[in-house]
């Protein structure tokens, strides 16, 4: 019987797993080339996976809510025709060597129930618990009631193995809600969701202390993406030293032609076009001047990028990020980046991004200046080496200089913040980079064509 093994997909910049969210086929059902096959979701996106072969679906190896690795098998179709039975999904195969490893690190647990002979399906507030978790706590001595107080990073809220790993990890000296305080009056089993929240900073050993909520007050569960933005920026300030480097342009000709173009635009182009694609467009010119700029960092080794990336960091209408890319932007005259700006805006709102909209970015702008801060300390998006932050454009007093002499003037500025990876951007490149950006700013041409 020929077979063709479904693997998951790599899916965008630093996305290594992805959590199966729904099959769109059974077992046994004939799958065509390209048809979409499952639906995924990672820290960026949700997605169908279109099926890359044809045949009749004979094994699914990751069930609902599980989480798969990128180059995972995930499925296997027959190209024969014939149908066997599908075996126990993965996550319901016996987890020996994976468990051992945190029960032999863990201390000695603290008093609990060690009612572990039994640990039913679902839980008493109607939380799933799959086969191989229960089959991890009943290894572990893990009571049916520890196990409804872990708080579940799955889908849901469900708790997976990775949720019980790092309770295993913590077990021996986290404390569990009984050690609160008894003058403090909390809701039941409120504090354990927090004691025993997995930390998002686990990989660098750090402890996040243990908060306990007091009466009256609100525990909100982070969400999927929620979760992995907060790891992934942990992450970026452990790797990365972090510098910022502020420099205030005078952006005067730029808001009095946009008002003199915007409407003739619209009416020519059917869009607006913002400010947004106007800072693009000299950020990618000081690049050109500055590649040094553009690189990543893999151990002591830099990897020069040939390919102009701009990653725009989008707020999403869950209040949530998600970074689109603007691939080959030293490519696009200002008619095209405002087009591709606007496009990938759009597609961010209505969640229609595709995985290759938010892979390959080298360099990220975000814009603070759209809900009226003036600066910021934006954190550089791994795994690149700066990132800049659009301050709000202001009508400020300021000196203005003439042949004639020196008068005060209104005009119209905005701070550039710019931060950058110390350990191969030093403050002449990156305060210089960013002064560039400013200078292209300022001599913006009032009769620019469009």
């Amino acid at each position: 019987m020929a077979e063709i093994e479904i693997r998951l997909p790599k899916m965008g910049e630093s996305v290594t797993e992805a959590t199966i969210t729904n099959w769109l086929k059974n077992v046994g059902d004939s799958v065509k080339m390209d048809e979409p096959l499952v639906e995924v979701a990672t820290d960026k996106v949700d997605n169908e996976l279109p099926s890359e072969g044809a045949g009749v679906l004979i094994k699914i190896l990751f069930e609902k809510d599980q989480v798969a690795q990128v180059g995972d098998v995930i499925a296997i179709l027959s190209t024969d025709g014939s149908t066997s039975a599908a075996p126990a999904a993965k996550e319901e195969a016996p987890v020996v060597a994976e468990s051992a490893a945190p029960a032999a690190a863990v201390a000695a647990p603290v008093s609990t129930s060690t009612e572990t002979t039994s640990i039913p399906k679902n839980g008493t507030s109607g939380k799933f618990f799959s086969p191989l978790v229960r089959n991890i706590a009943e290894k572990e001595g893990i009571s049916a009631g520890e196990l409804e107080a872990i708080s579940g990073t799955g889908q849901d809220g469900r708790v997976t193995k990775k949720d019980v790993i790092s309770y295993l990890q913590n077990r021996g000296s986290a404390p569990v809600a009984a050690a609160a305080p008894t003058t403090v009056a909390t809701p039941v089993a409120a504090p354990a969701s927090i004691v025993n929240a997995p930390s998002t900073a686990a990989f660098m050993n750090v402890k996040e202390p243990i908060v306990l909520p007091n009466p009256g007050d609100e525990i909100i569960e982070m969400d999927r993406m929620r979760k992995l933005i907060a790891d992934h920026m942990v992450m970026s300030v452990h790797v990365s030293p972090h510098v910022t480097s502020y420099v205030e342009a005078d952006v005067t000709n730029i808001v009095k032609w946009r008002e003199k173009v915007k409407n003739s635009f619209k009416q020519r182009e059917g869009q607006n076009i913002t400010y947004t694609p106007i800072l693009i467009e000299a950020i990618v010119k000081a690049i050109k001047d500055f590649p040094m700029i553009n690189v990543s960092v893999s151990g002591t080794t830099i990897i020069k990028r040939k390919d102009i990336n701009i990653g725009m960091a989008t707020a999403l209408p869950s209040g949530n990020l998600i970074v689109p890319v603007i691939k080959n932007a030293d490519q696009l005259n200002l008619v095209g980046i405002t087009k591709a700006v606007n496009g990938l805006a759009d597609s961010a709102r209505n969640n229609k991004l595709k995985p290759e909209d938010i892979q390959g970015g080298t360099y990220t702008v975000t814009n603070v200046g759209s809900f009226g801060n003036v600066m910021g300390t934006p954190i550089i998006n791994q795994p690149q080496v700066a990132i800049l932050a659009l301050g709000a454009i202001r009508k400020v007093p300021a000196v203005i200089e003439t042949p004639e002499g020196d008068f005060i003037g209104i005009r119209h500025k905005m701070f550039l913040s710019h931060s950058y990876d110390h350990r191969v951007v030093d403050g002449a490149l990156g305060g210089q980079f960013v002064r560039r950006v400013a200078d292209y700013l300022e001599s913006f041409d009032i009769n620019t064509p469009i």
